[in-house]
């Protein structure tokens, strides 16, 4: 990959975060100033963040408590920040929700709760019903990422074995005013979706939920599998006058941050295409696709002409086959290589909050000498892809992407460029 390639579409992933800065994303959003109390809660990956940039534009007496990530922390003078693991619960999890139920206690109908919500905080919120412990709700996380579901089918079951997600919290700072402000990261922006709704109530029911686990073919802890066959303790209805009054909005999303991205690309003369801002499936299987439409654009100059810049977001999933490191950004990268081997393109393919997966990469670079320069080095590329090993890859041609926390999470951003 030429040094220009590599520049240009880290400044496109730049300008994508940008467009999700906490700052810039919060202010046209903030609610009048209520006649009682104003409390501060959130969880994600970048609920410091958040809650930092809210203290900054938010003149007036608040409090309040948010859970993020260990190594995502941000100082904030008025509202406690707590750390907690991130993709699998923990006990500190388990300490910050009742540290969030502890801050809306008690409120009045003059209060005002401001929920900032953003991706992650499905982990960092374990709160197990009756009869469940934190180590039952571990091993939901670890079934459902095992999976291969999509998102939106992993929050739809784990609402129903909560005692704060799909809107529970919210229902636990009755009466006072709920706004919650939403950083969204799903396809297709169902505030109720991110971080499973802690403050957003969603429409599945248990019915639906035991369906998505036969569809999926999920392996629940019978423990869990046991509680979802019964019928206690139900995601709230939407409808349940409670939130009647409460406020949502999504202040940040996928479609906003590719828009950016592709302005960049633009500046720099090339044609971008956003294909969507909402793609889910199997990363390898959508890299197939992605692959195709990039080789179709080198060798016919359509659908898109050159010099194009081909964008996409949302959130793929991956099936755990073998026993290699690697997140979902990485798989699509190594993928979209080998499909596109050949093909004179550079890619991108990473999570806007910094991590793909369990390590410390954002996600990969890619081109079409991937694959070669991999098999140069002694490598199988084929065979990492098989053994879910595209992490290992990338590290040996010194092409991971590596950025650090963001403080912000829209999602994946995918680039490629064809000139």
């Amino acid at each position: 990959m030429t040094p220009a390639d590599r520049a240009l579409l880290s400044a496109m992933f730049d300008a994508a975060v940008a467009a999700a800065d906490p700052l810039r994303a919060l202010g046209p959003h903030l609610p009048p100033r209520p006649r009682g109390r104003t409390v501060v809660i959130g969880a994600g990956k970048g609920a410091a963040q958040l809650a930092h940039a809210f203290e900054t534009l938010w003149d007036a007496p608040l409090s309040g408590v948010v859970v993020t990530r260990y190594g995502y922390a941000t100082p904030c003078d008025r509202i406690r920040v707590i750390e907690a693991a991130h993709p699998v619960p923990d006990a500190a999890g388990l300490a910050a929700s009742a540290a969030l139920f502890d801050a809306v206690a008690d409120l009045t109908a003059d209060d005002l709760v401001v929920a900032l919500i953003c991706g992650g905080g499905s982990a960092l919120l374990p709160a197990p019903p009756p009869g469940l412990t934190l180590d039952d709700e571990a091993a939901l996380n670890r079934a459902l990422l095992a999976s291969g579901a999509p998102i939106s089918v992993m929050n739809a079951i784990r609402c129903q074995v909560s005692r704060i997600k799909g809107g529970r919290l919210a229902l636990a700072a009755h009466p006072a005013r709920v706004v919650s402000l939403v950083v969204s990261d799903v396809p297709g922006d169902d505030p109720a979706q991110v971080a499973s709704g802690p403050t957003v109530p969603d429409a599945t029911t248990r019915a639906t939920a035991r369906a998505l686990v036969r569809t999926w073919a999920i392996a629940l802890p019978p423990a869990v599998a046991a509680h979802l066959a019964g019928d206690s303790d139900p995601a709230p209805d939407p409808a349940d006058p409670r939130f009647a009054g409460h406020a949502v909005t999504v202040i940040a999303s996928a479609r906003l941050s590719l828009e950016a991205a592709a302005g960049v690309a633009r500046a720099h003369g090339f044609a971008p295409a956003i294909l969507s801002d909402s793609i889910e499936g199997e990363a390898r299987e959508v890299a197939r696709v992605h692959a195709a439409i990039a080789r179709e654009v080198a060798t016919r100059n359509r659908p898109f002409a050159r010099p194009a810049a081909i964008l996409s977001g949302g959130e793929t999933t991956v099936t755990l086959r073998g026993r290699g490191q690697g997140g979902r950004n990485s798989e699509f990268a190594l993928a979209l290589a080998l499909a596109a081997e050949g093909v004179p393109f550079a890619a991108l393919a990473a999570d806007t909050d910094g991590i793909d997966g369990m390590r410390d990469n954002a996600g990969a670079l890619a081109d079409g000498t991937t694959a070669s320069r991999l098999r140069a080095l002694g490598h199988d590329p084929a065979a990492m892809l098989s053994d879910n090993d595209a992490w290992t890859a990338f590290a040996a041609l010194g092409d991971l992407f590596v950025t650090g926390p963001t403080g912000t999470n829209v999602n994946d951003v995918r680039v490629i460029l064809i000139r």
